[in-house]
């Protein structure tokens, strides 16, 4: 057993899984609940996260950050905890691409931090589910030994910063780049009136395309999310010198999705297709 303290910047869905189970490996993780919301701290509290307050003192309590924000909060998270002193092991695990990676290692490791570029990929890591959370960068393997616990499993990547971040923006450019064509490619059909005609072309000979449109329908209240993630890799695959247009224009479908965000229930497919349509949107 480790004495290492693991600080969870900030505890939503994901961040609060992992160190539910960074808990289960008796690992102590504390959080930074002063300001956050009731919904953060109900969640935080059923992951046994033990809030340390203000940013400040989750920090000097430990000497482990993981960052699990949104892709857009990343470079400001940093800057935040770079203000603080903190001289621990700074870990974005956030869907950024590499160049933003490099940045934040930049900004934290002025002040005495040591950085760490991470990438999860795969569903919050509960009983039934599971993810990984790759490591790249000096300290990655003991880094990666120290937080697989269960259904995460911590992987160490060759490569140095960059690495980590460059293998989930090219695994989401797929995974949530295909759901948004998917979703385009509907639309379309729905405005052109042959939605039912592409619908059973689909379940003939692309069923895949089909099952897109009931992840989108699932995640929709997470959309939101999704629109900083496509611009990061838009900005990796411009880094790259590969063309950045498609996921460009998945950021801007994504984002007309916001509405959804923290839905209780998946909405109908019509509705998700209304929303996508600029004209409905200026009427």
């Amino acid at each position: 057993m480790t004495n290492e303290t693991i600080a969870i910047l900030h505890p939503g869905e994901m961040g609060a899984a992992i160190g539910a189970r960074l808990r289960s490996k008796d690992l102590s993780v504390v959080w930074a609940g002063a300001g956050r919301s009731a919904v953060t701290r109900a969640r935080a509290a059923a992951a046994g996260l033990r809030d340390a307050g203000a940013l400040c003192d989750a920090l000097v309590a430990s000497s482990v950050v993981l960052s699990v924000c949104p892709p857009h909060a990343a470079v400001a998270l940093a800057r935040e905890v770079a203000a603080a002193d903190f001289r621990g092991v700074y870990i974005d695990a956030n869907a950024i691409a590499p160049a933003t990676s490099h940045a934040v290692a930049s900004i934290v490791e002025a002040r005495g931090a040591s950085f760490v570029d991470g990438g999860i990929i795969g569903p919050p890591p509960h009983d039934g589910s599971s993810a990984r959370l790759y490591l790249s960068g000096r300290d990655a393997a003991r880094l990666a030994a120290l937080l697989t616990a269960g259904a995460l499993d911590a992987v160490a990547l060759d490569g140095g910063i960059g690495a980590a971040s460059a293998l989930k923006a090219a695994y989401a450019a797929w995974n949530k780049g295909a759901t948004a064509l998917a979703a385009a490619a509907h639309a379309l059909a729905v405005h052109a009136g042959v939605a039912e005609a592409l619908a059973e072309e689909w379940q003939r000979t692309q069923p895949e395309a089909v099952r897109r449109l009931d992840v989108l329908r699932r995640a929709a209240r997470k959309a939101w999310r999704w629109k900083g993630e496509m611009e990061e890799i838009a900005g990796a695959h411009a880094e790259a010198g590969l063309p950045d247009g498609f996921h460009l224009a998945a950021a801007e479908l994504y984002d007309r999705l916001a509405s959804f965000k923290d839905s209780s229930a998946p909405p109908p497919l019509a509705e998700l297709t209304r929303a996508l349509d600029a004209r409905a949107r200026r009427g």
